[in-house]
């Protein structure tokens, strides 16, 4: 048989049903929580109830972090241009990268890929090529990030604090070690290190973290849509910006054209 453009196996419509990795859609409704369905579109099986109550509990841990982080600032400003929701949330969305959100991929793959060798080996050989270990360090967490902390908690409780667990706090104190510094383990640090732990693969990495973000922008760009003015987000140049650039001047004679 020739092999088709598109290929999925994801969903599919049988006898005119929509059917979600084999089961009916319509038997998911009022019978699967979000996480479990969301379980089901990534991984291809149902949860287990542990594994649905560590999902459900790294989704909340990446649900909200302030109206500072640039996915906000992005999807706030947007808003304030005079756009819809949904414009608002994607400029959001677009703002996650390697400096924020974008950690849990690259740590989930770090972890990943260097899970067979020793941690102090691992560590030593990012620094050596003048790498920076993703999902350690926080702007404002020092001795620990409390969403990590309740995060590796809730993991040993129920049966998801394993190697990839114990290699993630292992590398912590080798940061330190080498660096003299401490860099705590942050929250994309510890989820990479139970999802690894669940047998997602780190090319979903960026994908938990939107999924998890999603609720929280959207509720930001409803507050700007609804509680301030359009453009509310101008800067004031007077008090907010350093202007570095050349004084006034005049243009050369030969471009005075006019």
């Amino acid at each position: 048989m020739e092999r088709k453009k598109w290929r999925t196996a994801i969903s599919w419509h049988f006898d005119k049903e929509a059917y979600v990795r084999g089961y009916n859609l319509a038997q998911m409704i009022g019978n699967l929580s979000f996480t479990e369905a969301i379980y089901l579109v990534l991984k291809g099986e149902l949860p287990s109830e542990k594994e649905r109550l560590m999902l459900d509990a790294i989704f909340v841990s990446t649900v909200e972090h302030s109206i500072a982080p640039p996915s906000v600032i992005a999807a706030r400003a947007v808003a304030s241009g005079g756009n819809s929701l949904h414009v608002g949330v994607s400029a959001g969305v677009l703002a996650f990268g390697d400096a924020h959100g974008g950690a849990l991929e690259g740590a989930m793959r770090f972890l990943q890929e260097n899970i067979d060798k020793n941690p102090e080996q691992a560590v030593k050989e990012y620094f050596e090529k003048g790498k920076r270990i993703p999902g350690y360090g926080h702007r404002y967490y020092k001795e620990f990030d409390p969403r990590t902390k309740r995060i590796l908690e809730i993991a040993k409780e129920i049966g998801f604090f394993g190697k990839y667990c114990e290699f993630a706090v292992a590398v912590e104190k080798e940061i330190e070690n080498i660096k003299e510094k401490k860099l705590v383990m942050n929250v994309d640090g510890a989820v990479a290190a139970v999802v690894s732990e669940m047998g997602f693969d780190w090319r979903l990495g960026k994908g938990f973290f939107i999924i998890g973000r999603i609720p929280g922008l959207v509720a930001h760009v409803y507050e700007e849509l609804t509680m301030e003015k359009p453009f509310s987000k101008r800067l004031d140049e007077e008090k907010e910006v350093e202007y570095l650039g050349e004084k006034p001047r005049e243009l050369p004679p030969r471009y005075k054209r006019r």
